[in-house]
Parts: structure tokens; C-alpha cells; sequence
């Protein structure tokens, strides 16, 4: 891991700093602080406030520039409360993070590991997708989380300490393919991510909101070669602080029948996907460049320290 630089230990300073404070306050005082840093980068991140907004109006054709500004705007604060709810649960007891969520269709889970196969839970940047993993370990069983590095090793480290805090696995991209394999083998579940922009060979075009957006192949392709269920989960937040985790039905398999299988299971999963994401629309990260044929150019960072936005699948 490279050596921290003094922009990654401020930035490490100021996470700590809301984590600790976030964790001692009210609910509502912690809401309150979500909004604000969700307001401000709106605020300030002109590049990410543009891009969020000509995505939602190709996505949304019959909405109004008003209205997509209002999403967008929605959005952002969204973002900062779920960064603070984060930094929030992480300092709670087992017993105190169960009792902030309530849990939709765990049977769908309890199914599809009864098929002997393992599960791949899958959803998107949406949400409280973080939470999500957390307490999936503790209402459910420990599974293991696909990720990203981030670009700051420090932040990399604590995010690491929060999602393994429950008995979660963390697999990354060097080796991960046997990893998912192994844990699929041994019937347990995987987390994916699937709506975000990839490049290569593992990248299958699928519609997406009408338009082509390069999504990543390794869902449908791990399912038809291991037998594991596709298991959509979604984290919808409540207005009393707690968070609705719901599972749905595992997404049925394509007939043998069918010209591309992976490319007809990979566009089922994203339609459900799609289904979210109309149903709640600033519960997801407009501020990504999706699709890539947008003349705005992708602004260069995240607006949270995140890693790289690309990702090409699983290698071996």
C-alpha cells in the first residue's frame, strides 16, 4: 500500500472527526449534518451537480429541467446522509444495528441457499448499500463484498474495519475469482455492485433507462457456470433514522434456448435494477457517468474519497 500523503491524513482527520461526533449526537443532529455536507458539495462540485442532472433528464425525458435540478438536489443530500448514517452505525453494538433496520424478504436469501449453490446478492450504488452488507451478517450469515480500493489507504482501511466488523469477507480484484468461486462452492453469499461504467472484454451493453450502458458480465456469467441464485437487495431509508432491507425474488435464469445467455440474465438483473431506481430516484448515484455518450465531460474525482470509477470485471 503506498504512503498516505498529508491530503490523505486530513482528509482521515476530518472522517474521524464526524465519525466520533455523528456517533454521539441525536439522530436528528446527525441527519441534519448529512444534509448539510450533502447541500454543500452540491454546492460546490459544479462538475458533479451538471453531469447529475443531464443524466437525469436523458433518463427522465418527461420530466422538467425543474424537476431534474430538484432530484439532483435530492441526490446529493442523500449522499451525505448516507455517508454520515455510515460513519453513524459504525460505532453502534450488534444488538443497537439490528434494531435500526427492518428486514423484507430474507426468505428469498434462506431459498436460494437451500438450492445448495451459494447466492449472489447483487443491487447498486443506491440507497444505504453499505448498511445493507453490515447487518446482512447479522440478520442472515457473513458473505463476502466485491470492492474497490480507495484511493486514500487510510480511508481504505477503516472502510475495510467497518464492512469486516460484522464477519464480512472483503475480496478485491487480485484473485478474486477463486475467492467468489470458493465462497460460492461453500454455499454462502457474494455482493456485487453492478451499475457502474466498466471497460473490456467483461463488459456486456444492456439498456438502461433506453440507452446503452457497459455493465459487467461476471453476475450472469458466475450464475450460469456455478448454479448460485441472483438475489436483488435493495436499502431503503426510513424517516425515523432506520432502514428498510428488502430482498426480492431470485432473478429467473434465461432458457438454454436464448442467443446470449449473459447478456439476457445481465439485462434482467439491471432492469430490476431500473425498477428502483424509478421508484426512488434520488436514492441513486446520478453523480457517476453512467452512460458514455453525454457530451459533459466525466469530472476527474468522486465526490466522496472513493476509488477509481472504471472497474472490468473479475480476474484471476
Amino acid at each position: 500500500m503506498r504512503r498516505p500523503s498529508l491530503r490523505h491524513r486530513l482528509e482521515y482527520v476530518m472522517v474521524l472527526t464526524v465519525r466520533w461526533v455523528v456517533g454521539h449526537v441525536p439522530y436528528p443532529v446527525a441527519r441534519a449534518l448529512g444534509t448539510t455536507i450533502g447541500l454543500t458539495f452540491h454546492a460546490v462540485d459544479g462538475a458533479h451537480r451538471r453531469l447529475a442532472v443531464a443524466q437525469l433528464r436523458a433518463a427522465f425525458p418527461l420530466r422538467s429541467e425543474a424537476e431534474c435540478r430538484t432530484i439532483a438536489r435530492q441526490t446529493f443530500v442523500h449522499f451525505g446522509q448516507s455517508l454520515v448514517t455510515l460513519l453513524r452505525v459504525s460505532t453502534f453494538t450488534p444488538a443497537r444495528l439490528l434494531d435500526a433496520v427492518e428486514v423484507e424478504g430474507a426468505d428469498h436469501i434462506r431459498s436460494a441457499l437451500a438450492a445448495g449453490h451459494g447466492a449472489i446478492v447483487f443491487s447498486g450504488h443506491f440507497g444505504y448499500w453499505e448498511l445493507h452488507g453490515l447487518t446482512h451478517a447479522l440478520t442472515l450469515a457473513p458473505m463476502s463484498v466485491l470492492a474497490r480500493p480507495l484511493d486514500n489507504p487510510l480511508l481504505h482501511d477503516l472502510l475495510e474495519r467497518m464492512r469486516r466488523a460484522t464477519g464480512n469477507h472483503v475480496i478485491y480484484r487480485q484473485g478474486a475469482l477463486r475467492r467468489v468461486l470458493r465462497a460460492l462452492n461453500a454455499n454462502e453469499c457474494v455482493a456485487i455492485l453492478i451499475d457502474q461504467h466498466i471497460q473490456g472484454a467483461d463488459a456486456v451493453p444492456v439498456d438502461f433507462f433506453g440507452r446503452p450502458a457497459a455493465t459487467t458480465s461476471a453476475l450472469a456469467t458466475l450464475a450460469l457456470r456455478t448454479g448460485a441464485r441472483l438475489v436483488p437487495a435493495f436499502a431503503i431509508p426510513l424517516p425515523d433514522g432506520r432502514c428498510r432491507l428488502v430482498y426480492e425474488p431470485a432473478v429467473d435464469v434465461p432458457p438454454a434456448t436464448v442467443d446470449d445467455p449473459v447478456l439476457e440474465l445481465t439485462q434482467r438483473c439491471t432492469d430490476v435494477l431500473e425498477m428502483y431506481v424509478r421508484r426512488y430516484p434520488h436514492l441513486w448515484l446520478w453523480m457517476h457517468r453512467r452512460w458514455r455518450d453525454l457530451s459533459s465531460t466525466e469530472p476527474a474525482a468522486g465526490m466522496f474519497p472513493a476509488g477509481r470509477h472504471d472497474e472490468r470485471g473479475l480476474t484471476d
